[in-house]
Parts: structure tokens; C-alpha cells; sequence
């Protein structure tokens, strides 16, 4: 759940099955904030609103049942006509509109169907919330984006690391003598990959922050996941260090040069292609 302000009022925004819905309650709310079921209950006995409800309906969801629609839109607009998105939701298998009860609850509606509620209710109100649901969704996609290039240098570790321990250090080395061997690794494979080493790129960025894999980008982060497998192996192998880094070397620039090279790869959020 995630809230937006728009025109200094609170907009819920939810989730549902990796689809939005924005809460047309709480945009009810800049018109009347005392009669917000009533305004939805007015909008939905507009004609209009339930023809375009039902079409949104036809063009997304393959349950929606077109007999119950027409059946609605023949009493729709009449002084009689009355429809709740409770009802509307029973009656028709509708999933443009959620009604939801308890303390966070309230009537949710796809982003589509949402912006035309908002439309309803002011022209202004509906630009602004447009916008500001951009803005959550870019800032969605760069977070996505961070967490995608975080879990990519997580996804061998562990391997990468129980290697070193079985492998490379021997039962009698104390806590800082067995940190040096990790680092040393984690060196072998900055060098395949960066040419240099942490401390190496710490000298030469002084100014920067973070270390030289939190500077990677998406094509790095999964060439360096797969040296991290790879060098795991190696060790097991027993090869010395120096074989290894010359062989992780000549992989790391096969994979480079293919993974920056397929222009039909797909690119990750925040721009970058793996």
C-alpha cells in the first residue's frame, strides 16, 4: 500500500496481483469529504460510466459476464436505476472495481477507470493524480531497479564464500587472518572483472561512495555473479590463484563483450541493458 498526495490529500494507492488500484474513496473525498459513498453511488448511476465500465471490462476480462451487463445498461440513467461496485462486482464478475470493507477499506479502481473517476470529479484533480502516479511508479521502478543490481552480487555469494572457507582456510587461522583470504578472493575477481583491485579503485575514487561493485552496472553485476560460481569451482579444483584469475579474466571479457553487445536483451528498470 502506498499513498500519493495529490492537491495536499492523501491518495491510496494498493496493489492487487501486481495490478494498481487507486482509491476513488479517498478521491471522492476532494469533492465532499462527508458523502464520499454517495458521489461514487451518483457516478455509477451515470449512463456513461457504466458503458464505460463495461467496456473496460470487455477489452481486460475474460470472466466478465455480458449478460448481466446489458441487463445494467438497460436501467441505467432511469430515476430508478440504482448500483453499488458491490453489486456491480457480484452481478457482472467485474475486476475494474474492488469494494473493500474494515478500517482501510473503501472502493479501489484500476488505474484506468480511476483517472476517468477523477475526470468526474474535477479535470484538475484528475492532471495532478495523473502525475503524481507517475512519479510514484518511476520511483517504484528505480527502487526496483537498486534491488535488482543488489541481489544480482548475492545470488552466488554464499557459494562463492563456502568455497573459500572449505578450500582455502585451514582450521587454525584466527578471524582476521581468515578475513584477509576472503578479501584476497574477492580481489581475484575484481581484477578478472574491474582490472583492479578494492583498494586500488578506493585510491583512485576517493570522492565516491560505496566500493567498486556498488559502482557496477547490470551487466557487470551478472558477470561478476557468474565468476562467483565460477571461481567457487575452480577452488574446489584446487588451481592457484594466479591460474584462476587468468582464466576468470579471459571469461569475464567473453561475457562482457556479449552481454553489452545483444541489443535484444531486455533492459532492466533504470536504464541500463544487462
Amino acid at each position: 500500500m502506498s499513498k500519493i498526495k495529490v492537491l495536499d490529500r492523501d491518495v491510496t494507492v494498493v496493489a492487487v496481483q501486481d495490478v494498481d488500484y487507486i482509491c476513488l474513496t479517498d478521491i471522492a473525498r476532494y469533492k465532499d469529504p462527508e458523502r464520499t459513498d454517495y458521489i461514487i453511488f451518483n457516478w455509477m448511476r451515470n449512463r456513461n460510466t457504466i458503458e464505460f465500465l463495461g467496456l473496460w471490462e470487455q477489452l481486460n476480462n475474460p470472466g466478465f459476464n455480458p449478460i448481466e451487463f446489458d441487463g445494467i445498461k438497460k436501467q441505467a440513467g432511469l430515476n430508478s436505476f440504482i448500483l453499488t461496485a458491490k453489486q456491480w462486482i457480484e452481478k457482472t464478475g467485474a475486476i475494474g472495481l474492488i469494494s473493500k470493507a474494515g478500517r482501510y477499506g473503501g472502493t479501489f479502481a484500476h488505474k484506468d477507470i480511476a483517472f476517468e473517476f477523477a475526470a468526474w470529479i474535477s479535470v484538475e484533480f484528475k492532471l495532478y493524480l495523473i502525475k503524481e502516479f507517475q512519479r510514484l511508479k518511476e520511483h517504484e521502478q528505480k527502487t526496483l531497479g537498486w534491488d535488482i543490481r543488489r541481489n544480482l552480487t548475492k545470488i552466488n555469494y554464499r557459494i562463492h564464500t563456502d568455497a573459500i572457507q572449505t578450500h582455502l582456510i585451514p582450521p587454525q587461522l584466527t578471524k582476521p587472518q581468515a578475513a584477509l583470504v576472503y578479501a584476497s578472493e574477492a580481489d581475484v575477481l575484481n581484477m578478472a572483472l574491474f582490472g583492479q583491485t578494492a583498494a586500488q579503485w578506493r585510491a583512485n575514487n576517493p570522492k565516491a561512495k560505496g566500493n567498486i561493485r556498488d559502482q557496477a552496472n547490470a551487466a557487470q553485476l551478472v558477470c561478476l555473479s557468474n565468476l562467483e560460481n565460477l571461481n567457487a569451482l575452480f577452488i574446489a579444483e584446487q588451481l592457484p590463484q594466479s591460474d584462476r584469475l587468468l582464466r576468470l579474466n579471459k571469461i569475464a571479457i567473453t561475457q562482457m563483450k556479449l552481454l553489452t553487445s545483444d541489443s535484444r536483451l531486455p533492459r532492466l528498470p533504470g536504464g541500463d541493458q544487462p
